[in-house]
């Protein structure tokens, strides 16, 4: 399996660098579209780790908010996409804080091991790519990923779903990368604890519908 199932758009695209030049230079229309270009994606990472449409939507408000204040200092370091994405994720992380219901993270592992058994992801991960999956094994996921401590959670959403690469992840989340590693393997492992049950009985289900 490639590093990335799912192909993130081109993060550094001209048409996103020319808008924020000119959205650095005062453009307000420059600014609106990038807005419009990734607001929805904004608002989705933060529902999946809040799990409240209007906290969601707050944050992705106070997301832009940031967004334009600081926008005058991006120096495109990164692309304007992950450094949008680190932002957004930070507000979710820091409210999920202020409600005392973040979860202490794993030490770091050796990044050899760690690295060697991650992929292939686990069946119960590779689930919510698949249109086919039925309504109570999407249910099950979304509990699952409910019950993952913030810190977990954010990983598994900007690898799995926006596929970040783990270069991206560890930009967007502010840790190094043999760290992403080792918090994607546990955020993994727990998932597959968490469903083992379930998807071994609907394996076993499709075995004797054939």
């Amino acid at each position: 399996m490639t590093e990335s199932r799912k192909t993130p758009p081109d993060l550094d695209a001209p048409d996103d660098r020319s808008l924020v030049r000119a959205a650095q230079r005062g453009d307000p229309l420059a600014f609106r579209s990038l807005v419009e270009r990734y607001q929805r994606r904004v608002y989705q990472l933060a529902l999946g780790m809040v799990k409240d449409s209007d906290e969601a939507m707050d944050i992705a408000q106070e997301t832009f908010v940031r967004v334009h204040r600081y926008l005058p200092s991006f120096k495109g370091d990164s692309s304007f996409f992950t450094w949008t994405y680190r932002i957004a994720t930070n507000l979710c992380l820091d409210s999920a804080r202020r409600r005392g219901r973040n979860e202490r993270v794993e030490m770091d592992e050796g990044d050899a091991e760690i690295e060697a058994q991650m992929e292939p992801p686990s069946a119960a991960l590779a689930g919510p790519q698949r249109a086919a999956l039925n309504a109570e094994l999407k249910a099950k996921i979304g509990e699952a990923l409910g019950s993952l401590s913030e810190n977990h959670r954010a990983i598994l959403l900007l690898r799995e779903v926006e596929g970040l690469s783990y270069e991206e992840l560890a930009q967007v989340l502010g840790i190094r990368k043999g760290t992403v590693m080792s918090r994607l393997f546990h955020a993994r492992l727990k998932m597959q604890r968490k469903l083992r049950e379930y998807l071994g009985s609907e394996g076993r289900r499709g075995e004797e519908d054939e």
